[in-house]
């Protein structure tokens, strides 16, 4: 017999916590510091900070701030106490509610208190166990664990590969069939790591051929895309064509909670079914009365969005006349590809932080195979085009060290914070 806590300690914490001891404040768990925007704080020295989805700029937006402020201080964090069937309900609540459906053009929507949980909770609302799942190779970690839940079959298709995704739908479609189920599609409306778009015109037109359902993760689509931010359904025009919409506050609302659309039935029954929301405490009052601000903000500023696709364009246009490698990206997510080891990486992060006070994501084995790295950039509505300057001069620095194996043969450098430990 195995002890657990003997297993999980020889572990050393799983594939990436592996790495915690030298890793822990620097690499993973960094502490940015002072107010959110392109200029924070990196232990002790000022960065220029590409890290964060604060695509529209609203996290530290004034009226946000007071926003904020003035519903700590009429409500407190403690109100509405209760779960929302129970005791949690207010006004403000449905409010927001009716807003966010109008806004996105569907007929209702359910607020969540989180996004990853709430997604999970959606998957486990809509099937059964005689239903069937097919999904994008690519889909969001939370994707992934709501049908690590489904105790019925589920088809995975190649990446935005159409062709995949009709074979995968016949599979669904006569083991459905035979077992009295239904079919349900997942994807993304803009993909988190590489930042194309899901095929969704082409998905939606699959309808002609399959009987099939369709849920869409557009966490990173709302606000960045379509007409004045309302998706990436409204981008492509078949929002009547995606069945279950499902958005995130943690991007461009700059917040906490989520929210999903639907028909009006559809959604009541979310409300009376979904477990998460059933047995947890009301989305806090000062959080409901915020995210009521950041969308005005965002109906009557659509300068926001122009001002995000403006430095977007920027970046993206002066990393591929550099010859970066950018991929497919069609949003403002702008990842730029090159090879190395993990050592070679985790000395081109140091540099690029301690000699050129630049932050930005990177991405190593063994989330993505060995011999690859990439730093993954979010401009903002709040960056400039001097900073897009900065960042340009830097990466074809770093690039010609890289090439040039500066960053080989190193040690791998020791960045933890004092006096951590893995006990």
């Amino acid at each position: 017999m195995v002890d657990i806590f003997d297993r999980l300690e020889k572990n050393a914490g799983g594939p990436i916590g592996q790495y915690m001891a030298y890793a822990h404040g620097y690499y993973a768990f960094p502490k940015l510091e002072g107010d959110i925007g392109p200029h924070m704080t990196f232990r002790g020295k000022p960065v220029l900070n590409w890290s964060l989805n604060n695509y529209l700029g609203l996290a530290n937006h004034p009226e946000v701030r007071e926003a904020d402020t003035d519903g700590a201080k009429r409500f407190g964090m403690a109100a509405p106490m209760g779960a929302r069937m129970m005791s949690g309900q207010t006004k403000y609540h449905e409010q927001l509610e009716r807003e966010l459906a109008e806004f996105v053009g569907k007929p209702d929507a359910f607020l969540l208190n989180f996004g990853y949980q709430g997604m999970l909770s959606i998957i486990d609302c809509l099937l059964t166990h005689r239903d069937v799942v097919v999904y994008d190779a690519e889909a969001h970690a939370c994707i992934i664990d709501g049908l690590r839940m489904h105790n019925g079959k589920r088809f995975v298709y190649g990446h935005n590969d159409m062709d995949s995704l009709r074979l995968q739908l016949k599979h669904a479609t006569d083991l459905a069939e035979q077992q009295n189920g239904g079919v349900l599609v997942i994807t993304e409306g803009v993909f988190g790591m590489k930042g194309d778009l899901g095929r969704l015109k082409d998905i939606v037109a699959l309808k002609e051929e399959f009987s099939f359902r369709l849920l869409v993760d557009d966490a990173h689509g709302f606000g960045t895309m379509g007409p004045e931010g309302r998706g990436t359904a409204a981008h492509f025009g078949v929002t009547d064509g995606v069945d279950v919409l499902f958005n995130t506050f943690a991007k461009s609302m700059a917040g906490i909670g989520a929210f999903v659309c639907g028909p009006k039935w559809l959604i009541n029954l979310f409300r009376y079914n979904m477990r998460s929301q059933l047995y947890a405490k009301s989305l806090p009052m000062p959080m409901v009365i915020g995210a009521l601000k950041r969308l005005d903000l965002i109906r009557k500023h659509p300068e926001y969005q122009e001002k995000l696709w403006e430095i977007t364009r920027a970046l993206q246009s002066g990393l591929k006349e550099n010859g970066f490698d950018i991929g497919v990206t069609q949003s403002p997510v702008t990842p730029v590809f090159m090879k190395g080891t993990v050592e070679e990486a985790t000395n081109l992060v140091v540099d690029l932080r301690e000699n050129y006070n630049l932050f930005c994501s990177i991405v190593v084995y063994p989330v993505i195979p060995k011999g690859e790295m990439i730093l993954r950039l979010i401009p903002t509505a709040v960056h400039t085009l001097d900073d897009v300057k900065v960042t340009l001069d830097a990466f074809k620095a770093i690039r010609d060290k890289l090439v040039n194996g500066g960053y080989a043969n190193l040690p791998m450098p020791n960045r933890a914070d004092e006096g951590f430990s893995v006990k």
